[in-house]
């Protein structure tokens, strides 16, 4: 094999370690940034190094961004008293994508988890109840998965934040808009059961 070929095989390696993307998706994207070479992989490069140079943990939510203390947290307007707790990052954004919390959040970094040994020292738990504390937080949203893992943190958080005088609350669980009954699981149902309001 050629220098050239195991450069290309390394490349095609490396991309198909990225979420979504296997060794033939992989080889399909690296063939296609080689083809389109000025217009696709040289400002592909050049962006991915601007953000492995810049890219940060805002030190006050956890939350991605290229300062210290990210956009959101700096935000006078996002000041509503409200902070929404999820579980990574890519749950911040895609929260962000509808454009209706106006709120500040907290990203925990995982979940707590017996089998994977991960409590909540290794959570940002502490800065959570630090922030209730010292930012003046109202409502703590819940926003986490409706996993095993993710509803034992919720419990968790919330008792950790027992006496605290702050607002605990999480999102609604049951039939998503445009769902039909036949298609959705047992836990669906019976979670949409628990949280039915009057019409």
């Amino acid at each position: 094999m050629t220098e050239t070929a195991r450069d290309i095989e390394k490349l095609i390696e490396m991309m198909a370690r990225l979420p979504g993307l296997g060794p033939r998706s992989a080889r399909r994207a690296v063939l296609h940034l080689i083809q389109k070479r000025a217009m696709r992989m040289m400002p592909l490069a050049e962006a991915m190094h601007q953000v492995a140079a810049t890219a940060r943990e805002c030190l006050n939510c956890g939350n991605i961004g290229t300062t210290e203390i990210c956009d959101i947290c700096r935000s006078e307007k996002r000041a509503t008293g409200q902070v929404c707790v999820v579980e990574d990052v890519a749950d911040l954004w895609a929260m962000e994508r509808g454009h209706s919390f106006g709120g500040r959040y907290h990203v925990l970094g995982g979940t707590l988890s017996a089998l994977d040994a991960i409590g909540p020292e290794d959570l940002r738990i502490p800065r959570l109840v630090d922030r209730v504390a010292d930012e003046g937080i109202t409502e703590v949203i819940l926003a986490l998965n409706a996993t095993v893992d993710g509803q034992t943190t919720a419990h968790y958080i919330a008792e950790q934040l027992e006496g605290t005088g702050v607002s605990v609350t999480s999102l609604a669980q049951g039939v998503p808009i445009g769902g039909e009954l036949d298609y959705l699981d047992d836990g669906t149902i019976t979670a949409a059961l628990k949280a039915r309001k009057r019409f």
